[in-house]
């Protein structure tokens, strides 16, 4: 398969392995140590002042873009291998595999299935014997031979 050279995505990634480095740190602080040392060479005027100023919101501006297209792929990355995961094992519910478009409320909806499954989890005797849910209900009902109520919701 022959990819397409994606030039900004190149540059963007070796922004933020070059930004993120220690050797950019220490660049950073010697430039602040630098413009420290030079305050009294220029008498600590405004220029000197807005020299700082306007560097650094420049490059904060610029910093917060590549940080944001940074985190979505990033998170973008995750989320396929999660997926994969998901698809590829046999206990596994398909029903989360495209869960990032849910509302917050709908999110918090499965949050608190999810710490069900979690309370009755810790009742098993192994903790890989439970993948779902409905497989969690089960063996939980099966175990205290009662009928319980269902964890399904409106």
């Amino acid at each position: 398969m022959k990819r397409k050279i994606n030039y900004f995505e190149r540059f963007s990634n070796w922004a933020t392995a070059a930004t993120g480095s220690s050797i950019a740190f220490i660049i950073a602080a010697a430039v602040v140590l630098i413009w420290a040392i030079t305050g009294p060479l220029f008498h600590y005027s405004e220029t000197w002042q807005l020299v700082i100023n306007t560097g650094t919101t420049i490059i904060t501006f610029l910093m917060v873009f590549l940080i944001q297209k940074t985190q979505n792929k990033d998170s973008k990355a995750i989320h396929l291998k999660l997926n994969e995961l998901l698809a590829s094992h046999e206990g596994a519910s398909n029903r989360i595999v495209d869960i990032e478009n849910l509302t917050e409320e709908e999110l918090d909806h499965l949050h608190k299935f999810y710490a069900r499954l979690s309370s009755l989890a810790e009742k098993e005797d192994k903790i890989t014997s439970t993948h779902s849910i409905d497989a969690a209900e089960d063996n939980q009902k099966r175990k205290s031979g009662s009928q319980r109520p269902s964890l399904k919701t409106k």
